[in-house]
Order: C-alpha cells, then sequence, then structure tokens
C-alpha cells in the first residue's frame, strides 16, 4: 500500500460519521462554552425531548451570553483516567537485561504519565492511538511512545485486526492553501508524505521540503523517496479502543466515547444551573424610592439617591399616605429545587457513563472510610476500570514490546524479544487497618501460615522476598526452633 493519491476526500469519507462524533464529544470535554455553542449552531437543535437545546439557541446581538457551563464530561473523562493509572502500572519481564532497558525507556519517555494523559482522551473521544517512532535530534540514545487522537488518524482493519494506519496533521497553512502531513504505519516502514489542499481535499502531494515543518524528515527517507525501514516485523503502532462495543456504529472496532448518549443530560445541566444563577441574578436586593427621595444633581444630570445618608429634612407627605416610603425588593430563590435537580442529573448521567456517583463526589460525607466501604461505593466505577483495563493491558503490553524491538534494530539495544507481561493492579488501596483485623482474626482462628500471611500484607512481593521475611518473623518470635531429628547423627 501507499500514501493516498492527489486530489482524495480528506478526512476519508468513510470516517466522517466517526469524526462527527468525537467533534462534539470533544466540545464537551473541552469545557469551552464557545466551541459547544459553535458545533450546536449546525448541529441538530433540539434534544431527545423535543425541547430546544440550550447550546443551539442563538444569542441574541448587544446582549450579554448569561449561559453556564459545568464541565462534567472533563470531569467523568478524568476520573477514568484517575482510576485507571493514578497508580504506575507495573512492567515485567523475565530477562533481567531486558527488564532494567525497559525500565530506563519507561522512565525517561514519562511513559506513566503520558499513559495518564492517554486514557483521559480515549475516555472522552472514544479512544486513542500509541505509536513508536524515534528522533535523534530529541532523543539521540532511545526510540519514543507518542499517543495520537482518533480524529488525526484513519486505520484500516482486517477482521478487527489493524493491519495499517494514516496519522495526520493540519500544519501552518493559509486562508487558501491547507498543508497537511501524513504518517502512515505499515510493518516494517513508515511513510511520511505532504500535500498542498484545500478544507475538504488533499489537494496534491509535494516535497517535505516545501513545509518547514516537515523539512527535517527529507534527510531521514530511504532510497524510495518517502519512506523509512523500521527494522522490525511488526506495526509501530496500536489502538486502545476505551471501551466496546460503539452503540451508534454497530460492528465498527471503534471504542465508544463515555459521553455517547449523555448530551442531552450534559445540556440539562447546564440549563439547570444557567436558571439557577438566573434566579441569584433577578434575586438581588432591591429598593424601591419615590421621586421625593431623590436629590437633583443639577440640571441635564439626573436625580440620585444616597442610600448611606442618615439624617433626612422632613418631606411633605402624609404619615397616613401608602406606598410613599421605602420599599424591598427582593425575590426568592428556589435553592433546594435547582440543588435537587442538578443532583439528579449528575447521578443519572455518572451511572450512564459507567460510574458510580461517589466518583465525582457525591454519596459521600466526608468522613474516614475503610477500603471495603470505598470498594462498595464504587462498584459500578470498579466494574467499568476491569472492563478497560483489559484493553488497555494488551495494548501497552504489545507496543511496549515494539519499543524493545525498534530500540534493538535502531539504537543497538540488548534486549530479548519479550512480551512484557503488564499490572494495572486494583484500583483500590487496602486499609492498613482493616488488613491487620483480618490477619489477626485469622491469626487467632489458626487458619493461616506465617507465609500466607506476609503475601496478604505484601502482594507485590515475591518468593524470595516472602521466604526471607517469614524466616525472620520466626527467628523474632522463636518459633524456628531447630529440627529434633537432623541435631543427632543416625544409629549405623
Amino acid at each position: 500500500m501507499s500514501l493516498p493519491d492527489n486530489g482524495t476526500a480528506w478526512p476519508p469519507r468513510n470516517l466522517a460519521p466517526l469524526y462527527a462524533d468525537i467533534k462534539v464529544d470533544d466540545a464537551w470535554y473541552s469545557g469551552d462554552p464557545d466551541r459547544l455553542a459553535k458545533v450546536y449552531r449546525h448541529a441538530p437543535q433540539h434534544r431527545a425531548d423535543g425541547r430546544r437545546r440550550l447550546w443551539g439557541r442563538h444569542r441574541q446581538p448587544g446582549k450579554s451570553d448569561r449561559r453556564l457551563h459545568i464541565p462534567l464530561a472533563g470531569e467523568i473523562a478524568q476520573t477514568s483516567a484517575d482510576l485507571l493509572f493514578a497508580d504506575t502500572p507495573v512492567v515485567t519481564v523475565e530477562d533481567t537485561v531486558t527488564q532494567d532497558r525497559l525500565d530506563e525507556l519507561l522512565d525517561a519517555g514519562g511513559v506513566p504519565e503520558l499513559l495518564l494523559a492517554a486514557a483521559e482522551t480515549a475516555a472522552a473521544l472514544s479512544g486513542v492511538f500509541l505509536r513508536v517512532t524515534w528522533d535523534r535530534d530529541a532523543a539521540p540514545d532511545r526510540p519514543l511512545i507518542t499517543a495520537v487522537h482518533p480524529d488525526q488518524a484513519a486505520p484500516e482493519w482486517r477482521f478487527g485486526i489493524m493491519t495499517a494506519v494514516t496519522f495526520w496533521r493540519t500544519l501552518p497553512s493559509t486562508t487558501s492553501t491547507v498543508w497537511r502531513h501524513l504518517e502512515r504505519h505499515e510493518r516494517g516502514a513508515i511513510l511520511h508524505g505532504l500535500y498542498e489542499g484545500t478544507e475538504d481535499q488533499l489537494g496534491r502531494r509535494v516535497p517535505l521540503t516545501e513545509h518547514p515543518d516537515t523539512a527535517a524528515l527529507a534527510e531521514s527517507l530511504g532510497s524510495e523517496g518517502d519512506s523509512i525501514a523500521t527494522g522490525v516485523d511488526l506495526l509501530t503502532a496500536v489502538y486502545v479502543p476505551n471501551i466496546a462495543p460503539n452503540r451508534k456504529h454497530r460492528g465498527a472496532p471503534w471504542g465508544r466515547s463515555d459521553l455517547q448518549g449523555m448530551h442531552d443530560l450534559l445540556d440539562a445541566l447546564d440549563e439547570t444551573w444557567s436558571s439557577w444563577l438566573r434566579d441569584i441574578r433577578l434575586a438581588r436586593s432591591r429598593i424601591i424610592v419615590p421621586d421625593g427621595y431623590l436629590r437633583s444633581q443639577g440640571p441635564g444630570r439626573g436625580a440620585t439617591f444616597d442610600d448611606d445618608r442618615e439624617v433626612w429634612q422632613s418631606l411633605a407627605i402624609p404619615p397616613t399616605e401608602q406606598g410613599n416610603g421605602i420599599t424591598l425588593s427582593q425575590f426568592a430563590i428556589r435553592v433546594e429545587e435547582h440543588r435537587a435537580t442538578a443532583e439528579a442529573i449528575v447521578r443519572q448521567a455518572t451511572t450512564a457513563a459507567g460510574y458510580s456517583p461517589a466518583s465525582v463526589g457525591l454519596d459521600g460525607d466526608g468522613a474516614a472510610v475503610t477500603a471495603t466501604e470505598v470498594a462498595a461505593r464504587l462498584h459500578r466505577s470498579m466494574v467499568t476500570r476491569g472492563k478497560k483495563a483489559r484493553y488497555w493491558r494488551r495494548a501497552i503490553a504489545d507496543i511496549l514490546r515494539v519499543l524493545l524491538a525498534v530500540d534493538r534494530a535502531q539504537f543497538g539495544g540488548k534486549t530479548v524479544d519479550e512480551r512484557p507481561v503488564v499490572d494495572i493492579g486494583d484500583g483500590v488501596a487496602e486499609d492498613p487497618g482493616s488488613t491487620a483485623q483480618t490477619l489477626s482474626l485469622l491469626a487467632q482462628a489458626q487458619a493461616v501460615s506465617t507465609d500466607t500471611k506476609v503475601r496478604l500484607l505484601h502482594p507485590d512481593w515475591d518468593d524470595t522476598a516472602v521466604a526471607a521475611e517469614v524466616a525472620r518473623i520466626l527467628d523474632e518470635t522463636g518459633q524456628a526452633a531447630p529440627d529434633p531429628v537432623g541435631s543427632f547423627p543416625l544409629a549405623a
């Protein structure tokens, strides 16, 4: 295969429905009211219940926009990433030299932080791509792992397996010309192309030296002029679906966003808060005074009322006449109604995304709780986390195998070809007090050995560390009694 032909429609037409969904999800994820208003300016203007969307309403010229946006979509995406990668995954291989080099690459490349950011992007935009590349100027001694958003990729699939992918980016352009850089990943090669086109077409392919952002790539290309040999018979990119299936595109290999089907709820939440703030704005205390209470500021300067003045001269107003005094205007604010509505919407939206309400701050009174109670409150979130962890575990193992292979081929690494084992953990730290109580009860019942107690307390230790700790405990407690049989020689 090769890069697209001149004049090809871009983005590809088969990806147009997915890109349209990502555009809407991205607007909600961004937390930018202007982007929301822009997206819904040309999108369907009504919600599922027939009412007009808050962000689909056109603002009247000359009037300030008093719509309030609550960034719940971004908070849900961040919650997803935190549940997955707040704790760094443990990556291991059997070969010691390979393990040392892998640890070095993970640390130098900031891979734990990259995974945290990539997981948040995947939750909001349905998935994310991880790719291996290298830049000898930026990192002269190692390959790199980078993340690519799904609306900057055109993958190719066969039986649900990605066989190739073309990443693309829009370079600094003019109003009449759109420059695009395409980077196609195939097994054993990476192809680069620069296109000069329009908003919806690639246009014609030109040499990489025609744009300053791609000129440096021309020196690293092979004899064919457009490709770089990776030196490994593996695809140097993987796709990580957020979660499957995609309910809007059944049968497609794409994942689905946590925000799929939630847009009406998010819009309703913004409308509720906008109404709440409108109540506060309209209910500000005001005083109404008769004309006689105003003091003229001179011809053409109007009249004012000094609300700090304490003494007023007598006014010719009958004391029994009604309506001629100072009147206080104070409307009620429907606090509880708005609060209950907003909380109900947040609860429903969070549940629809696959998380427990406690994950976004609901159902908590601030009191300390044990790990068991946390797990109970976050049960739905933990189930969703477990589903997502399966996709991430496989993808991370695949891309790290590619990383080690490229390191051997391009940087002379001495590692072996081994697929790493990735442990993402369970996401809930056990409370030390709860663990101690459990071990104490088991010991009193004489239902557990010292070896098992050490393993329960330190689940991340290997057999050697556990055996050493058991030996120390037995020595300190005097339980390591010598073998009476082994103390005397056997009779001949």
